[in-house]
C-alpha cells in the first residue's frame, strides 16, 4: 500500500528492465513490514545529472546505479565515502539533506559472499578484469590483506589500476592460467560467461589450477557460468554471483529504508525462480 509515508528508491540504469534489484528490495519491504517502494528508473545517459537531482528533490531516499550510469554518478555527487574512493565507482546513493552522497558497494557485496560460503579471504587472489567491478573487488581483497594480481586483456589497463590501488601485480592476458598453481582465490571480474556464452576454453585455463583454488564469477545470469562449469568438471570449489548481488544491496536497503534485511534462502529462491523464468 503506498501512500504519503511510503520512502521510495529506485535504480538507475539504460536500459533497466533486467535488473533484480526491484525485485529482492519489494521482497525484503514485504517481509520486514516497511512502508517503502523500491522502483526501476529508465534513465538515458543525456539526462542522468538531471534526473538523479530530481529524484532527490523529489523526496526520494536513494538509488543504486548500474550500466551505464557508474562513472556520471562518481561525478555527481557532492560527496564520496572513503568506500567509492577507493573503488573509484559508485554503485548506492543516498539523498541526505539535499546532499547527494555516493558509495560503493561492490566490494563488501563480494567479499560478504564469500564469507556466506566459508571461502577464507587469504592468500594470493587472481582477478581477471580492470573495469569498475574489477576495481572495487580487488580494492577489497587488498584492504583484507590478500595478495592480489590483475590480468587484463589490456594490460596497460591493469597497469594503470594497479598504480591506481597502490597495490596488487598486473600481469598481461596470456600468463594468468600458468599462476593458477599459486593461487586460492580466481575471480572473473569481467562480463565473460553473461548469458551462457563462453567467451574463452575455460577448461585449458584451469588446467594449472591448484587443487584447493576456489573460483567465483560476478556474473549471475546464468548462475552456472561456463567457468564455474569448467571449475567444478575439475573438482574444484565454486562460488557464483548471485550472492554478490545480495550481499551488496544490504546496505542500500538499510541506509533507505532503516532495516538490515537478511540474505536469506527465501531471498535466494525468489531471484533463483526470475532466473529461470527467463532462461
Amino acid at each position: 500500500m503506498i501512500d504519503g509515508h511510503t520512502k521510495l528508491a529506485g535504480v538507475m540504469g539504460w536500459p533497466v528492465e533486467h535488473s533484480r534489484s526491484p525485485l529482492m528490495h519489494n521482497h525484503w519491504c514485504r517481509v520486514n513490514g516497511v512502508n517503502g517502494a523500491y522502483v526501476p528508473l529508465p534513465t538515458h545517459p543525456d539526462g542522468f545529472d538531471k534526473a538523479l537531482r530530481g529524484l532527490a528533490a523529489a523526496g526520494f531516499q536513494g538509488v543504486n546505479v548500474t550500466i551505464p550510469h557508474k562513472e556520471a554518478a562518481m561525478r555527481a555527487c557532492d560527496e564520496l565515502t572513503p568506500t567509492a574512493k577507493r573503488a573509484g565507482a559508485v554503485n548506492t546513493i543516498c539523498f541526505v539533506a539535499g546532499r547527494i552522497i555516493g558509495d560503493c558497494t561492490d566490494g563488501t557485496g563480494f567479499c560478504d559472499n564469500l564469507s556466506a560460503h566459508d571461502v577464507a579471504i587469504a592468500g594470493r587472489a587472481m582477478v581477471l578484469g580492470a573495469g569498475g567491478a574489477a576495481r572495487a573487488v580487488a580494492a577489497a581483497l587488498l584492504d583484507r590483506g590478500c595478495e592480489v594480481v590483475i590480468a587484463n586483456r589490456t594490460l596497460e589497463r591493469a597497469e594503470a589500476l594497479v598504480e591506481a590501488l597502490g597495490g596488487g601485480e598486473a600481469v598481461a592476458w596470456y600468463e594468468w592460467p600458468s599462476l593458477l598453481s599459486g593461487c586460492s582465490l580466481l575471480v572473473n571480474a569481467t562480463s565473460m560467461g553473461m548469458g551462457g556464452k563462453a567467451g574463452l576454453d575455460w577448461d585449458a585455463a584451469l588446467r594449472e589450477a591448484a587443487p584447493g583454488l576456489c573460483v567465483t564469477d560476478i556474473v549471475y545470469t546464468p548462475r552456472e557460468t561456463p567457468l564455474l562449469l569448467a571449475a567444478q568438471a575439475r573438482g574444484l570449489r565454486t562460488v557464483d554471483g548471485l550472492g554478490m548481488l545480495v550481499h551488496q544491496a544490504r546496505a542500500g536497503f538499510r541506509a533507505w529504508f532503516g532495516v538490515d534485511p537478511q540474505a536469506d534462502r527465501t531471498t535466494f529462491d525468489l531471484l533463483a525462480a526470475s532466473l529461470r523464468t527467463d532462461a
